[in-house]
């Protein structure tokens, strides 16, 4: 049987279209390529986008404001020494752009100025922390991009 070349163009563009949906289709149901870029309460979190504001500018009036660094135990983050780590409260929050399951918060409570995040709970890779503490009546807000 011979194919003129309609036919022939006919038919490469239906195995071009179903390459291309083959690949479609397989991308966005193969779970190994799930990737959440947000988090699920986004709307919600940008309500409070101008108080997140208002505690980064109090975070960068404070003499000294929170450090961290990896140790072979996890992260150390260090809460400014003139503050009485007593009255410090709040919560860790760490987030996973990749993988929203290993997503976890931790509260704050302090022995020292030092808070350890253990290393059992950190994946090598990227991680942003955000610490939402208060300190007498003040909030304060600390936003890192961390890679373990």
């Amino acid at each position: 049987m011979k194919i003129n070349w309609g036919t022939a163009i006919v038919i490469a563009f239906i195995g071009f279209i179903s390459f291309i949906m083959y690949f479609v289709i397989s991308m966005s149901t193969d779970s190994k390529y799930e990737h959440d870029l947000v988090v699920e309460d986004y709307y919600q979190q940008e309500l409070e986008f101008q108080k997140d504001i208002d505690k980064e500018t109090n975070a960068h009036t404070l003499k000294t404001n929170i450090r961290w660094e990896t140790t072979e135990a996890g992260v150390l983050l260090t809460f400014p020494p003139e503050l009485d780590y007593k009255l410090i409260e709040g919560k860790v929050f760490l987030y996973r752009p990749s993988n929203k399951q290993l997503d976890f918060e931790i509260p704050i409570s302090l022995s020292n100025h030092n808070l350890l995040i253990p290393d059992k709970r950190l994946l090598d890779g990227r991680w942003n922390i955000t610490i939402d503490w208060s300190y007498k009546n003040n909030s304060y807000l600390f936003k890192q991009a961390i890679t373990y």
